[in-house]
């Protein structure tokens, strides 16, 4: 049974983290009595979270308010205090996410996201607004690839999101919005060291000079992750091995005014990385540690080329009629070799274009439309280490094209309507689908707000599912149906008085033509499956005092298996996804960069297969994080992660990360 600790839960009863670095107006002046600049003041502090820019329910920038969708963001100042090394490690605090990974809590270790019953796979990754899921290997894109050093906010949308871009956005979509030029030149120079030979540094310039800006940045990030660890459900402890892990990433951005009217962009990400994967912890034969065995010098190496030019035109001076054009590529290499079987190279390049057009063409009326297109190849080969023989288990494309269209009305000053509708079209036998949606936003009052919304959604099947994987004798299946979801949610947006602003969703997900393994002479992939998953989620965040915040948030899931090949799970918990979270914080922090908080993080048990038959414990982590500014452009920042050094798995026999100390310097001019 899942549980939560009764005291976590009363507190959320009585106060998304959004413990940042307050902007100065948050913070009113301290006399005997409130003024009314002191309301406006607090004021500002719930206005901040609802007027936060937002790209992902849109496909444009507007308020966070004007959202019929739960969405849940991650501000740069959030990411800088609270220490967080890749987008992975930026996840953890945020309500409708499950982001604690599946193979360990290292630095490096392969991200996991899921969200509403979905897997990795069936969760959109979007970089800027495009998609980069690559459908060539895994479905997903490895979030702890990325280091934030680039990025300016991170934005969480659970819920189905295929009317606005396209497969894969089944379970919900994470948008990784990258910084842009400043007005005035930067320089930031930036350092880190930690426990288990961590260290990073960074530098990184933006600015703008006339009619042109840029961003450039290189970061390296190096730690050998050779922690102690304890596995309470097979008792084994030790040291991990062969878990270090070597980034060097680079971003580059460059920008330019062509007249008033139009704005050229080029966006560049290098992301290198050189890792040891160590695999489940050795254990006894049959237990759970078993899982994923590999050699002690088993080791990948992933290069990737992310790049994409856009154009945007104010159409008129109204700025009611704005264009963009957007065509992008991605150049995706990984090597992964164990000395004791095999290598294997995997090469995916990808090509994409994005048009549409945002049109207010009346005062209460908005029309987005477009058309996307995106052509995906690749190339999988693996090689047996003893005998040298070298197998192609694949070498093939997808293409998908797609028309969309976001129709928004005010019903009323109070009420607006939104209607969605995608037609894909995808060079799969059984690739074509139409993805509607609908959303309702009705403000009560000026502190109320009811959200309601559906969306159909889909995922396109992948590559080694349709061509098989020659070298393991599993045989593809070109006749797989795209899998679909139906995403129901409703909600509340309740600030509750002076204090605080309160978030409540309520949500039905539906996934119906799951691909699933069938074992056989040969094994394949076979469209039979459908799971269901009802929750809540739920974010409330708080100004106690001047310059103390506190947030809590929680999110349940209850997910259940409908149909699968295996006829005994039917009716069993979904694993990995079936957990309940909990994040609590608070922390005092200053206008001028102090800043001190406590984070506290709980996730219950959950089941790691669907016959239910074994499970891992929940566990509860606490981190500490520190910032003192020396000067206007100098600050130190410290972190102590997993305070009580609580030792758990995140997957069987892959252990997360012990107590760990870190504490670094940032120089700006």
């Amino acid at each position: 049974m899942k549980s939560l600790p009764l005291s976590l839960l009363f507190l959320l009863l009585l106060v998304s983290p959004s413990l940042a670095n307050p902007d100065p107006n948050d913070n009113p002046p301290t006399g005997d009595d409130p003024t009314e600049d002191d309301i406006e003041e607090v004021e500002i502090f719930i206005q901040r979270i609802l007027r936060q820019p937002v790209f992902g329910p849109f496909r444009q920038n507007r308020p966070l308010r004007d959202s019929s969708r739960p969405i849940y963001i991650i501000p740069r100042e959030q990411i800088d205090v609270q220490g967080a090394t890749t987008v992975q490690d930026a996840l953890r605090f945020v309500p409708g996410i499950l982001s604690d990974g599946t193979s360990g809590g290292q630095l490096g270790s392969v991200s996991s996201q899921f969200m509403r019953g979905g897997n990795s796979s069936q969760t959109l990754i979007l970089l800027n607004g495009r998609p980069i899921n690559d459908l060539g290997s895994s479905g997903g894109f490895d979030l702890s690839s990325f280091t934030t050093n680039f990025v300016e906010r991170l934005e969480v949308l659970p819920g189905g999101s295929s009317t606005l871009y396209g497969s894969s956005a089944v379970g919900g979509t994470l948008n990784i919005v990258s910084q842009s030029p400043t007005e005035e030149p930067e320089v930031v120079i930036a350092s880190e060291v930690g426990s288990f030979g961590y260290n990073q540094q960074v530098i990184q310039s933006r600015g703008t000079a006339g009619d042109f800006g840029w961003v450039i940045g290189y970061n390296r990030t190096f730690s050998r992750n050779d922690f102690p660890f304890d596995l309470e459900t097979v008792d084994v402890s030790g040291t991990r091995d062969n878990a270090e892990a070597n980034y060097n990433n680079l971003n580059l951005t460059l920008a330019a005014d062509l007249g008033d009217r139009n704005r050229l962009t080029f966006s560049g990400l290098y992301l290198s990385r050189d890792i040891g994967v160590p695999g489940g912890v050795p254990t006894a034969a049959g237990s759970l540690g078993e899982f994923n065995r590999l050699s002690p010098q088993a080791r990948q190496y992933t290069e990737d080329w992310l790049l994409d030019l856009l154009w945007e035109s104010q159409l008129n001076p109204e700025d009611t009629s704005n264009l963009t054009a957007r065509i992008y590529t991605d150049i995706l290499d990984s090597t992964f070799r164990d000395p004791e079987s095999s290598r294997s190279n995997l090469d995916r390049n990808s090509f994409g274009v994005q048009v549409q057009h945002n049109w207010q063409f009346t005062d209460n009326q908005t029309l987005t439309y477009g058309i996307d297109f995106r052509t995906i190849s690749s190339e999988n080969r693996t090689v047996n280490i003893s005998t040298g023989q070298s197998t192609e288990n694949y070498n093939s494309r997808i293409d998908n094209g797609a028309a969309f269209a976001r129709y928004e009305v005010n019903l009323a000053d109070n009420l607006s309507l939104n209607l969605g509708l995608r037609q894909e079209f995808n060079s799969l036998e059984n690739g074509s689908f139409t993805s509607p949606a609908v959303g309702v936003l009705w403000n009560l009052s000026d502190s109320t707000a009811l959200r309601a919304n559906y969306a159909r959604s889909f995922k396109s099947p992948l590559m080694s599912q349709l061509e098989g994987l020659a070298a393991f004798s599993v045989a593809g299946n070109p006749n797989l149906r795209p899998e679909r979801g139906n995403s129901f949610d409703l909600g509340i947006d309740q600030q509750l008085g002076d204090i605080g602003l309160f978030r409540l969703t309520l949500f039905a997900n539906q996934i119906s033509e799951l691909i699933a393994f069938q074992f056989g002479d040969p094994s394949t992939n076979v469209n039979i499956g459908k799971v269901e998953a009802l929750g809540v989620e739920a974010a409330l965040d708080l100004q106690l005092a001047p310059n103390v915040f506190a947030f809590a948030n929680l999110t349940l899931n209850n997910t259940q298996i409908l149909q699968d090949t295996n006829d005994a799970v039917e009716g069993n918990r979904l694993s990995l996804r079936d957990a309940d979270v909990f994040n609590i914080g608070v922390a005092y922090a200053t206008p001028n960069g102090w800043y001190a908080g406590l984070l506290l993080r709980n996730l219950s048990n959950f089941f790691v297969n669907n016959t239910n038959s074994e499970s891992l414990p929940g566990y509860t982590t606490l981190d500490l994080k520190l910032q003192a500014p020396i000067t206007d452009n100098l600050r130190l920042n410290a972190s102590v992660n997993n305070i009580f050094d609580e030792r758990y798995e995140v997957f069987p026999g892959f252990p997360g990360l012990s107590r760990s100390v870190q504490g670094g310097i940032r120089y700006s001019f």
